[in-house]
């Protein structure tokens, strides 16, 4: 069985990157009806923190990638480690090793002053030190000392690497925590993991985790080490340009499947297709086919698919989404319209839920300014007929609906033998204040029954006599 696993650390939000790395590790594992697990690697005690835990749980709920295992923490399995620690050093595949810091650091400038690569040279290699107590103790995996580590890795391909290029690392710490090239391993292997998925900034580490497992006896798993995301110059991301927390997408208005679909695309393609359905992703993905090469965030084409989704998606399951701005902005949402209401009326305007919300204020706000300019061109007395007469259909409907006020407002227009445009404009700004709106039918129809009379009524007051 294909078993994936995400293994963020714990010490910030989870990023733009980590969330393409989840999302693939989920759909390789669920194209292959295999299981996904969630892994805390939260041994750094100095950065790691609960509200990191909490902000990479947040986005994951929000994403809607499930796991079927986790999350499991490392701290929780401190005991495991030392116990397959102490069992390598048994079996003469590790070793205690006792210099101290300054011993360490004399060895690096000996090293740097012969103008050899700085490594550790070995020292305790083959002493065969037993176990005692001292603040120094450390336990070394003993490297292969020749030969090559060889790697077919599923995005990069074949990479070589000299055993004479890695050295002795650290494998567990004198204060009792694992190194994490060690940690990795026994809990990859521990929890049966089939493809381990992850950044190329670990390509270096994985020749290393490969020999561990050799030294267990251990079948080695499949790796894909992904191409890093680059800002839209290609330069490596910062906050100010795109690495961002994945719950800042949530804020600035995208919703969790318009973000997946556009993850998925960044690094990934099948022909020419640009938006893809959860089920459609998990039916074509295949770690095979993605691309080697770094990829480039585009805000424009984020908003372009993100409005794509709000333009299909059913409108109540939108307004789900939309409901969260719309408090977050402090609306009352019982004076207001529904939420899928707002969606259609304004969903072919805007690329994103926060620009929506901002948009709807008008429906769930008191109108307490107007643009003056609005005001002269179209509250005039060429207005007072128009709508008079659209009150009056308004105020008479026994059913208050969009189709229903679209109709009210055309029998107006014709009664009074008029274009829609002349009953239209005077209604857009008693209704917002402005010249601007959606579908005037939908303008009023969201105002509500009373809503949108008051609003008429004050307009009226403010024609010239």
């Amino acid at each position: 069985m294909t078993r994936t696993r995400f293994a963020p650390s714990p010490t910030g939000y989870l990023h733009i990157g980590g969330a393409r790395t989840a999302l693939y590790c989920w759909l390789e594992a669920r194209r292959a009806g295999g299981q996904f697990i969630l892994r805390i690697e939260d041994t750094d005690r100095e950065r790691s923190t609960q509200a990191a835990i909490d902000a990479i749980l947040e986005a994951m709920q929000w994403l809607g990638l499930d796991y079927d295992e986790g999350p499991i923490y490392q701290t929780h399995r401190l005991q495991r480690y030392r116990e397959v620690a102490e069992q390598m050093v048994a079996a003469g595949t590790a070793y205690y090793a006792y210099e101290s810091k300054e011993e360490l650091q004399a060895a690096r400038e000996a090293a740097e002053a012969a103008k050899e690569k700085p490594r550790y040279n070995g020292a305790y290699r083959d002493r065969n030190e037993p176990y005692r107590d001292d603040p120094n103790r450390v336990i070394r995996f003993k490297n292969p000392l020749d030969g090559t580590v060889v790697l077919e890795d599923k995005v990069k391909g074949r990479i070589e690497i000299a055993n004479s290029e890695l050295d002795d690392l650290v494998i567990f710490r004198a204060d009792g925590y694992p190194t994490y090239n060690f940690a990795v391993v026994v809990d990859d292997l521990d929890m049966g993991i089939t493809d381990v998925v992850r950044g190329d900034d670990h390509v270096n580490n994985t020749p290393r985790q490969i020999n561990i497992y050799k030294a267990l006896g251990a079948p080695v798993p499949h790796f894909a080490h992904l191409p890093m995301i680059l800002d839209h110059e290609g330069k490596k991301l910062s906050k100010r340009t795109g690495a961002a927390d994945v719950m800042q997408y949530r804020d600035e208005g995208y919703l969790p499947h318009a973000l997946l679909n556009y993850l998925v695309r960044l690094g990934w393609s099948h022909g020419d297709q640009e938006i893809f359905s959860i089920p459609e992703m998990t039916a074509l993905f295949q770690l095979s086919d993605v691309n080697s090469s770094p990829s480039r965030l585009d805000a424009a084409k984020l908003g372009w698919m993100n409005q794509q989704y709000l333009k299909s998606d059913d409108p109540v399951e939108v307004g789900k989404h939309l409901q969260w701005h719309l408090l977050n902005n402090g609306y009352d949402l019982s004076s207001g319209p529904a939420a899928a209401d707002v969606v259609i009326a304004l969903r072919d305007r805007v690329q994103t839920l926060k620009d929506m919300a901002e948009r709807a204020a008008v429906w769930y706000r008191p109108l307490e300014s107007y643009d003056e300019a609005a005001v002269a061109k179209h509250l005039n007395a060429a207005a007072q007929a128009p709508l008079s007469e659209a009150r009056a259909r308004l105020a008479a409907l026994s059913e208050w609906s969009a189709d229903n006020v679209s109709a009210a407002l055309h029998e107006a227009a014709e009664a009074l033998g008029l274009g829609m445009g002349k009953v239209a404009q005077p209604l857009r700004v008693a209704i917002t204040g402005t010249q601007v709106s959606p579908d005037i039918s939908h303008t009023v129809y969201l105002a509500g029954q009373a809503g949108a009379l008051q609003r008429i009524d004050a307009a009226l007051t403010k024609i010239p006599a």
